[in-house]
Protein backbone atom coordinates (compact mmCIF):
# COMPACT_ATOMS: atom_id res chain seq x y z
CA UNK A 1 0.00 0.00 0.00
CA UNK A 2 1.29 3.38 -0.54
CA UNK A 3 1.43 6.03 2.33
CA UNK A 4 -1.92 7.39 2.50
CA UNK A 5 -3.79 4.31 2.22
CA UNK A 6 -1.52 2.82 4.96
CA UNK A 7 -2.50 5.72 7.06
CA UNK A 8 -6.71 5.58 6.29
CA UNK A 9 -6.30 1.72 7.49
CA UNK A 10 -4.64 2.48 10.44
CA UNK A 11 -7.16 5.12 11.51
CA UNK A 12 -9.83 3.31 10.70
CA UNK A 13 -9.07 -0.12 12.54
CA UNK A 14 -8.53 -2.02 9.45
CA UNK A 15 -4.79 -2.35 10.08
CA UNK A 16 -2.69 -2.15 12.94
CA UNK A 17 0.37 0.18 12.84
CA UNK A 18 2.22 -2.66 14.43
CA UNK A 19 1.15 -5.14 11.70
CA UNK A 20 2.17 -2.15 8.48
CA UNK A 21 5.67 -2.07 10.80
CA UNK A 22 6.55 -5.85 11.02
CA UNK A 23 5.45 -6.03 7.34
CA UNK A 24 7.74 -3.49 6.52
CA UNK A 25 10.59 -5.31 8.64
CA UNK A 26 9.68 -8.20 7.21
CA UNK A 27 10.17 -7.16 3.62
CA UNK A 28 13.73 -5.32 4.57
CA UNK A 29 15.05 -8.86 5.70
CA UNK A 30 13.88 -10.03 2.62
CA UNK A 31 15.20 -8.09 0.13
CA UNK A 32 17.64 -5.40 1.41
CA UNK A 33 20.29 -7.71 0.31
CA UNK A 34 20.22 -7.65 -2.78
CA UNK A 35 19.58 -3.95 -2.36
CA UNK A 36 21.66 -2.62 0.23
CA UNK A 37 19.11 -0.02 0.84
CA UNK A 38 20.22 0.15 4.57
CA UNK A 39 22.52 0.93 6.47
CA UNK A 40 20.75 0.68 10.02
CA UNK A 41 17.52 -0.69 11.05
CA UNK A 42 15.84 0.66 14.02
CA UNK A 43 13.59 -2.23 14.67
CA UNK A 44 12.82 -1.91 18.41
CA UNK A 45 11.99 1.85 17.80
CA UNK A 46 9.73 0.95 15.07
CA UNK A 47 7.92 -1.46 17.26
CA UNK A 48 7.61 1.33 19.77
CA UNK A 49 6.63 3.78 17.65
CA UNK A 50 4.07 1.68 16.18
CA UNK A 51 2.33 0.27 19.66
CA UNK A 52 2.07 4.11 20.46
CA UNK A 53 0.12 4.61 17.42
CA UNK A 54 -2.23 1.88 17.99
CA UNK A 55 -2.71 2.84 21.61
CA UNK A 56 -3.56 6.35 20.47
CA UNK A 57 -6.20 5.04 17.92
CA UNK A 58 -7.50 2.65 20.81
CA UNK A 59 -8.19 5.52 22.62
CA UNK A 60 -10.22 7.77 20.15
CA UNK A 61 -7.77 9.93 19.46
CA UNK A 62 -6.14 11.33 15.92
CA UNK A 63 -3.25 9.46 15.69
CA UNK A 64 -1.98 12.11 12.85
CA UNK A 65 -2.40 12.18 9.18
CA UNK A 66 0.95 9.48 8.59
CA UNK A 67 -0.26 7.20 11.10
CA UNK A 68 1.51 4.29 10.97
CA UNK A 69 3.43 4.89 8.00
CA UNK A 70 6.63 2.96 8.04
CA UNK A 71 9.69 5.50 6.86
CA UNK A 72 13.01 6.09 6.49
CA UNK A 73 15.84 8.23 6.55
CA UNK A 74 18.93 8.89 4.43
CA UNK A 75 21.78 8.61 6.90
CA UNK A 76 22.88 12.11 7.29
CA UNK A 77 19.39 13.05 9.29
CA UNK A 78 20.15 12.98 13.44
CA UNK A 79 17.88 9.26 14.90
CA UNK A 80 18.14 9.92 18.23
CA UNK A 81 20.79 6.84 19.69
CA UNK A 82 22.29 6.26 16.40
CA UNK A 83 25.50 7.78 15.34
CA UNK A 84 24.91 9.92 12.18
CA UNK A 85 27.68 8.41 9.89
CA UNK A 86 26.67 10.71 6.65
CA UNK A 87 27.80 8.07 4.40
CA UNK A 88 31.47 8.29 5.57
CA UNK A 89 33.86 6.43 8.05
CA UNK A 90 35.28 9.68 9.86
CA UNK A 91 31.53 9.56 11.53
CA UNK A 92 31.58 6.52 12.85
CA UNK A 93 33.59 7.52 15.58
CA UNK A 94 30.75 10.45 16.58
CA UNK A 95 28.37 10.08 19.67
CA UNK A 96 24.95 8.52 19.21
CA UNK A 97 22.65 11.26 18.44
CA UNK A 98 21.16 13.26 21.39
CA UNK A 99 17.51 13.52 19.41
CA UNK A 100 15.66 13.25 16.11
CA UNK A 101 16.21 15.85 13.10
CA UNK A 102 13.54 18.45 13.19
CA UNK A 103 11.94 16.78 10.02
CA UNK A 104 12.09 13.40 11.48
CA UNK A 105 10.82 14.54 14.70
CA UNK A 106 7.84 16.54 12.77
CA UNK A 107 7.40 12.78 10.83
CA UNK A 108 6.91 11.16 14.16
CA UNK A 109 4.47 13.86 15.03
CA UNK A 110 2.54 12.97 12.71
CA UNK A 111 2.30 9.55 13.14
CA UNK A 112 5.04 7.63 11.21
CA UNK A 113 6.83 4.97 12.05
CA UNK A 114 11.12 5.13 11.59
CA UNK A 115 12.52 2.10 10.22
CA UNK A 116 15.70 2.95 9.99
CA UNK A 117 18.66 5.01 8.09
CA UNK A 118 19.79 4.62 4.55
CA UNK A 119 22.64 4.23 2.24
CA UNK A 120 24.15 7.71 0.42
CA UNK A 121 27.39 9.01 -0.74
CA UNK A 122 30.00 9.82 1.39
CA UNK A 123 28.96 13.22 2.94
CA UNK A 124 26.36 13.80 0.27
CA UNK A 125 29.52 14.46 -2.24
CA UNK A 126 27.98 12.04 -5.41
CA UNK A 127 25.17 11.31 -8.01
CA UNK A 128 25.85 7.49 -8.32
CA UNK A 129 25.67 6.00 -4.38
CA UNK A 130 28.63 3.42 -4.81
CA UNK A 131 29.47 4.36 -1.55
CA UNK A 132 33.12 3.57 -0.65
CA UNK A 133 32.56 2.18 2.89
CA UNK A 134 29.21 0.50 2.65
CA UNK A 135 29.08 -0.41 -0.60
CA UNK A 136 26.48 0.41 -3.46
CA UNK A 137 22.86 0.75 -3.32
CA UNK A 138 21.29 -1.49 -6.31
CA UNK A 139 18.45 0.09 -8.28
CA UNK A 140 15.36 -2.26 -7.53
CA UNK A 141 14.59 -2.06 -11.48
CA UNK A 142 18.12 -3.49 -12.52
CA UNK A 143 20.03 -4.66 -9.37
CA UNK A 144 23.29 -4.52 -11.75
CA UNK A 145 22.68 -0.58 -12.09
CA UNK A 146 23.14 2.54 -10.17
CA UNK A 147 19.70 3.87 -7.93
CA UNK A 148 21.38 7.44 -8.24
CA UNK A 149 22.65 9.80 -5.64
CA UNK A 150 23.49 11.43 -3.31
CA UNK A 151 19.88 10.05 -1.66
CA UNK A 152 20.39 6.84 -3.07
CA UNK A 153 19.44 4.34 -0.27
CA UNK A 154 16.29 6.63 -0.05
CA UNK A 155 14.86 6.05 -3.50
CA UNK A 156 15.65 1.70 -3.78
CA UNK A 157 14.45 1.30 -0.49
CA UNK A 158 10.85 3.07 -1.39
CA UNK A 159 10.75 1.62 -5.40
CA UNK A 160 10.95 -1.97 -3.45
CA UNK A 161 8.87 -1.59 -0.96
CA UNK A 162 11.03 -1.48 1.99
CA UNK A 163 9.30 1.72 2.88
CA UNK A 164 6.27 3.62 2.38
CA UNK A 165 8.28 7.22 2.39
CA UNK A 166 11.30 8.80 2.84
CA UNK A 167 14.09 11.48 3.54
CA UNK A 168 16.71 12.85 1.57
CA UNK A 169 18.30 15.91 0.84
CA UNK A 170 19.30 17.79 -2.03
CA UNK A 171 22.43 20.15 -2.87
CA UNK A 172 22.69 19.81 -6.13
CA UNK A 173 19.84 17.29 -7.41
CA UNK A 174 20.77 14.28 -4.98
CA UNK A 175 16.56 13.93 -4.44
CA UNK A 176 15.64 14.75 -7.81
CA UNK A 177 18.54 12.26 -9.52
CA UNK A 178 18.14 8.95 -7.26
CA UNK A 179 14.15 9.57 -7.84
CA UNK A 180 14.73 9.99 -11.86
CA UNK A 181 16.78 6.97 -11.85
CA UNK A 182 14.61 5.11 -9.34
CA UNK A 183 11.04 6.06 -10.88
CA UNK A 184 9.73 7.58 -8.29
CA UNK A 185 8.13 11.36 -6.58
CA UNK A 186 11.12 13.69 -5.05
CA UNK A 187 10.84 17.18 -3.98
CA UNK A 188 13.35 19.39 -3.67
CA UNK A 189 11.34 22.61 -1.92
CA UNK A 190 12.45 26.23 -2.08
CA UNK A 191 15.84 26.73 -0.57
CA UNK A 192 14.97 27.71 3.00
CA UNK A 193 11.43 26.62 3.29
CA UNK A 194 11.87 23.96 5.53
CA UNK A 195 14.25 23.79 8.91
CA UNK A 196 17.52 21.39 8.09
CA UNK A 197 18.58 20.98 11.51
CA UNK A 198 19.92 17.68 12.60
CA UNK A 199 21.13 16.97 9.06
CA UNK A 200 24.31 17.11 8.48
CA UNK A 201 25.46 19.40 6.19
CA UNK A 202 27.47 19.48 3.06
CA UNK A 203 27.17 22.93 1.50
CA UNK A 204 24.86 25.42 3.99
CA UNK A 205 23.96 27.85 1.41
CA UNK A 206 22.47 25.28 -0.74
CA UNK A 207 21.19 22.52 1.27
CA UNK A 208 18.15 21.55 0.86
CA UNK A 209 15.89 18.11 2.62
CA UNK A 210 12.58 16.94 1.56
CA UNK A 211 10.53 13.69 0.70
CA UNK A 212 10.17 11.37 -1.89
CA UNK A 213 6.83 9.03 -1.83
CA UNK A 214 5.57 6.61 -4.87
CA UNK A 215 2.55 8.95 -5.33
CA UNK A 216 1.33 12.22 -4.88
CA UNK A 217 -0.80 12.37 -2.39
CA UNK A 218 1.48 10.57 0.26
CA UNK A 219 4.19 13.23 -0.88
CA UNK A 220 2.02 16.42 -0.35
CA UNK A 221 1.14 14.68 2.70
CA UNK A 222 4.61 14.37 3.63
CA UNK A 223 5.92 17.55 3.34
CA UNK A 224 2.95 19.18 4.90
CA UNK A 225 4.17 17.47 7.87
CA UNK A 226 7.32 18.20 7.83
CA UNK A 227 6.92 21.60 7.62
CA UNK A 228 6.60 23.83 11.03
CA UNK A 229 9.03 26.84 12.02
CA UNK A 230 11.85 25.61 13.91
CA UNK A 231 13.49 28.43 15.89
CA UNK A 232 17.05 26.76 16.24
CA UNK A 233 17.16 26.86 12.04
CA UNK A 234 18.57 30.53 11.41
CA UNK A 235 18.58 29.03 7.92
CA UNK A 236 14.94 28.76 7.93
CA UNK A 237 12.95 31.51 6.73
CA UNK A 238 10.28 32.58 8.89
CA UNK A 239 6.98 31.88 6.61
CA UNK A 240 3.90 30.57 8.02
CA UNK A 241 3.14 26.77 7.13
CA UNK A 242 1.46 26.80 3.42
CA UNK A 243 -0.81 23.44 3.67
CA UNK A 244 -0.33 21.74 0.61
CA UNK A 245 -2.99 20.07 -0.30
CA UNK A 246 -4.27 18.57 -4.00
CA UNK A 247 -7.24 20.94 -4.58
CA UNK A 248 -8.86 19.32 -7.96
CA UNK A 249 -10.33 23.07 -8.87
CA UNK A 250 -6.88 24.69 -9.17
CA UNK A 251 -6.73 27.28 -12.05
CA UNK A 252 -5.16 26.03 -15.31
CA UNK A 253 -1.63 26.36 -15.12
CA UNK A 254 0.70 28.37 -17.39
CA UNK A 255 3.29 25.56 -18.48
CA UNK A 256 6.90 26.15 -20.61
CA UNK A 257 9.47 23.31 -21.85
CA UNK A 258 12.88 24.53 -21.25
CA UNK A 259 14.55 24.39 -24.10
CA UNK A 260 18.50 25.30 -25.43
CA UNK A 261 20.52 23.67 -22.67
CA UNK A 262 17.60 21.26 -21.59
CA UNK A 263 17.33 20.39 -24.78
CA UNK A 264 18.66 17.77 -26.89
CA UNK A 265 18.04 13.94 -27.80
CA UNK A 266 17.35 10.48 -26.37
CA UNK A 267 15.10 9.28 -23.73
CA UNK A 268 15.08 12.06 -21.16
CA UNK A 269 14.45 14.69 -23.40
CA UNK A 270 11.52 12.83 -24.79
CA UNK A 271 10.16 12.01 -21.92
CA UNK A 272 10.46 16.14 -20.72
CA UNK A 273 8.75 16.94 -24.03
CA UNK A 274 5.55 14.41 -23.56
CA UNK A 275 5.05 15.42 -19.89
CA UNK A 276 5.11 19.40 -21.38
CA UNK A 277 2.56 18.68 -23.89
CA UNK A 278 0.49 16.77 -21.12
CA UNK A 279 0.51 20.09 -19.12
CA UNK A 280 -0.72 21.98 -22.26
CA UNK A 281 2.60 23.37 -22.47
CA UNK A 282 2.65 25.44 -25.80
CA UNK A 283 5.61 27.70 -25.74
CA UNK A 284 9.86 27.08 -25.40
CA UNK A 285 11.16 28.89 -22.76
CA UNK A 286 15.00 29.91 -22.51
CA UNK A 287 16.58 29.85 -18.86
CA UNK A 288 19.34 32.77 -18.55
CA UNK A 289 22.72 30.91 -18.52
CA UNK A 290 22.18 27.76 -16.92
CA UNK A 291 25.86 26.47 -17.65
CA UNK A 292 26.73 29.81 -16.00
CA UNK A 293 24.87 29.00 -12.94
CA UNK A 294 25.84 25.43 -12.98
CA UNK A 295 29.34 26.71 -12.84
CA UNK A 296 28.64 28.91 -10.05
CA UNK A 297 27.06 25.81 -7.90
CA UNK A 298 30.19 23.69 -8.71
CA UNK A 299 32.45 26.18 -7.39
CA UNK A 300 30.31 27.26 -4.38
CA UNK A 301 29.63 23.00 -3.79
CA UNK A 302 33.39 22.44 -3.75
CA UNK A 303 34.87 25.11 -1.83
CA UNK A 304 31.69 25.23 1.07
CA UNK A 305 32.74 21.73 1.42
CA UNK A 306 36.46 21.78 1.36
CA UNK A 307 36.24 24.11 4.35
CA UNK A 308 33.94 22.46 6.32
CA UNK A 309 35.52 19.08 5.92
CA UNK A 310 39.32 20.82 6.07
CA UNK A 311 40.31 19.79 9.45
CA UNK A 312 39.96 16.13 8.66
CA UNK A 313 41.06 16.61 5.85
CA UNK A 314 44.53 17.29 7.02
CA UNK A 315 44.80 14.41 9.92
CA UNK A 316 42.60 11.77 8.46
CA UNK A 317 43.00 12.01 4.59
CA UNK A 318 43.12 8.16 4.22
CA UNK A 319 39.71 7.29 5.75
CA UNK A 320 37.70 9.39 3.03
CA UNK A 321 37.09 7.32 -0.09
CA UNK A 322 39.66 8.91 -2.48
CA UNK A 323 37.17 10.35 -4.94
CA UNK A 324 35.39 12.40 -2.46
CA UNK A 325 38.93 13.19 -0.65
CA UNK A 326 40.46 14.55 -3.88
CA UNK A 327 37.11 16.84 -4.66
CA UNK A 328 37.40 18.03 -1.00
CA UNK A 329 40.68 18.97 -1.17
CA UNK A 330 40.35 20.37 -4.55
CA UNK A 331 37.32 22.53 -2.88
CA UNK A 332 40.09 23.97 0.09
CA UNK A 333 42.12 25.71 -2.27
CA UNK A 334 39.46 27.18 -4.71
CA UNK A 335 40.56 31.59 -4.54
CA UNK A 336 38.48 33.28 -2.39
CA UNK A 337 37.84 35.70 -5.72
CA UNK A 338 36.43 32.76 -7.59
CA UNK A 339 33.78 31.95 -5.17
CA UNK A 340 32.93 36.26 -4.30
CA UNK A 341 32.32 35.91 -8.38
CA UNK A 342 30.74 32.48 -8.14
CA UNK A 343 27.99 34.19 -5.87
CA UNK A 344 27.74 37.32 -8.25
CA UNK A 345 26.88 34.97 -10.90
CA UNK A 346 24.12 33.35 -8.94
CA UNK A 347 22.76 36.32 -7.82
CA UNK A 348 22.29 37.69 -11.14
CA UNK A 349 20.96 34.36 -13.10
CA UNK A 350 18.32 34.46 -9.72
CA UNK A 351 16.90 38.15 -10.21
CA UNK A 352 16.78 37.18 -14.21
CA UNK A 353 15.12 33.54 -13.98
CA UNK A 354 12.25 35.57 -11.93
CA UNK A 355 11.06 37.43 -14.90
CA UNK A 356 10.03 33.66 -16.44
CA UNK A 357 7.53 33.59 -13.80
CA UNK A 358 5.90 36.28 -14.46
CA UNK A 359 4.91 34.25 -17.90
CA UNK A 360 4.39 30.84 -16.51
CA UNK A 361 3.91 29.27 -13.03
CA UNK A 362 5.42 25.58 -14.24
CA UNK A 363 8.70 25.21 -16.41
CA UNK A 364 9.39 21.80 -17.53
CA UNK A 365 12.54 20.01 -18.08
CA UNK A 366 14.76 16.45 -18.02
CA UNK A 367 15.87 15.55 -14.80
CA UNK A 368 18.45 13.44 -15.62
CA UNK A 369 20.60 12.79 -18.91
CA UNK A 370 19.49 8.94 -18.87
CA UNK A 371 18.24 6.38 -16.87
CA UNK A 372 20.28 4.32 -14.44
CA UNK A 373 23.56 3.45 -15.69
CA UNK A 374 25.70 0.03 -14.98
CA UNK A 375 27.06 0.15 -11.91
CA UNK A 376 30.88 1.01 -12.30
CA UNK A 377 30.50 2.71 -15.20
CA UNK A 378 32.73 6.09 -15.51
CA UNK A 379 31.78 8.05 -18.77
CA UNK A 380 28.08 8.83 -19.86
CA UNK A 381 27.16 9.88 -23.90
CA UNK A 382 25.02 13.27 -23.60
CA UNK A 383 24.03 14.94 -27.15
CA UNK A 384 26.72 12.86 -28.77
CA UNK A 385 29.39 14.53 -26.60
CA UNK A 386 31.26 11.58 -24.13
CA UNK A 387 31.63 13.20 -20.37
CA UNK A 388 32.43 11.64 -17.12
CA UNK A 389 29.66 10.12 -15.76
CA UNK A 390 29.46 11.10 -11.60
CA UNK A 391 29.77 15.20 -11.97
CA UNK A 392 27.23 15.05 -15.18
CA UNK A 393 24.33 13.07 -14.26
CA UNK A 394 23.48 16.18 -12.36
CA UNK A 395 23.71 18.44 -15.48
CA UNK A 396 20.17 19.84 -15.38
CA UNK A 397 19.17 20.01 -11.60
CA UNK A 398 22.38 21.94 -10.71
CA UNK A 399 21.46 24.92 -12.44
CA UNK A 400 18.69 24.98 -10.19
CA UNK A 401 19.89 24.23 -7.49
CA UNK A 402 22.05 27.67 -7.24
CA UNK A 403 18.97 29.31 -7.47
CA UNK A 404 17.04 27.52 -4.27
CA UNK A 405 13.99 27.14 -6.81
CA UNK A 406 11.95 24.37 -5.99
CA UNK A 407 11.48 21.27 -8.38
CA UNK A 408 9.91 18.37 -7.70
CA UNK A 409 11.24 15.16 -10.06
CA UNK A 410 7.80 12.96 -11.38
CA UNK A 411 8.64 9.47 -12.92
CA UNK A 412 8.17 8.60 -16.64
CA UNK A 413 7.92 4.68 -16.35
CA UNK A 414 9.35 2.62 -19.15
CA UNK A 415 10.62 5.50 -20.99
CA UNK A 416 14.37 4.01 -21.75
CA UNK A 417 12.62 0.46 -22.41
CA UNK A 418 12.43 -1.33 -18.89
CA UNK A 419 14.02 1.62 -17.03
CA UNK A 420 12.13 4.76 -15.33
CA UNK A 421 13.46 8.27 -16.07
CA UNK A 422 12.66 11.23 -14.45
CA UNK A 423 11.19 14.86 -15.56
CA UNK A 424 11.78 18.07 -13.44
CA UNK A 425 8.67 20.01 -12.80
CA UNK A 426 9.94 23.84 -11.37
CA UNK A 427 8.49 27.09 -10.08
CA UNK A 428 9.15 30.05 -8.71
CA UNK A 429 10.30 30.35 -4.53
CA UNK A 430 7.19 29.22 -2.47
CA UNK A 431 4.96 27.97 -5.53
CA UNK A 432 5.47 24.49 -4.85
CA UNK A 433 1.46 24.78 -4.91
CA UNK A 434 2.25 24.73 -8.56
CA UNK A 435 4.07 21.64 -8.85
CA UNK A 436 2.25 19.32 -6.56
CA UNK A 437 -1.05 20.53 -9.06
CA UNK A 438 1.53 19.62 -11.90
CA UNK A 439 1.86 16.62 -10.72
CA UNK A 440 -1.31 15.47 -9.41
CA UNK A 441 -2.28 16.00 -13.05
CA UNK A 442 0.41 13.77 -14.74
CA UNK A 443 -0.50 11.50 -11.85
CA UNK A 444 -3.97 11.29 -13.27
CA UNK A 445 -3.57 10.90 -17.06
CA UNK A 446 -1.31 8.07 -16.34
CA UNK A 447 1.63 9.64 -17.92
CA UNK A 448 3.22 9.65 -14.57
CA UNK A 449 3.06 6.86 -11.88
CA UNK A 450 6.00 4.67 -9.35
CA UNK A 451 4.55 1.47 -9.19
CA UNK A 452 7.36 -0.87 -7.82
CA UNK A 453 9.58 -2.49 -9.58
CA UNK A 454 8.65 -5.32 -11.04
CA UNK A 455 11.11 -8.24 -8.82
CA UNK A 456 9.60 -6.44 -6.11
CA UNK A 457 5.66 -5.96 -6.51
CA UNK A 458 3.66 -6.71 -3.75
Amino acid sequence: MIAVEIAAAVKSRKLAAREAALAALARIAAHDGAINAFTDITRERALAEADAVDAAVARGEDPGPLAGVPFAVKNLFDLAGLTTRAGSRIERDAQPAAEDAFAVAQLRRAGAVCLGALNMDEYAYGFTNENFHDGPVHNPHDPARIAGGSSGGSGAALVAGLAAITLGTDTNGSIRVPASLCGIFGLKPTFGRLSRRGAFPFVASLDHVGPFARDIASLAATYDAMAGCDPADHAQVRRAPEPIGLNPMAPPLRVARLGGYFAGEGPACMAADRVAAALGATEVAEFPDPAAARAAAFLITASEGGSLHLPDLRVRAADFDPNTRDRLLAGALVPAAWVHRAEEVRQDIARRAASLFIRFDVLVAPATPAAATPIGQKMITINGESMPLRPNLGIFTQPLSCLGLPALAVPVPEADGPLPIGVQLIAAPWRENFLFSAAASLEANGLCRAPLAASFAE
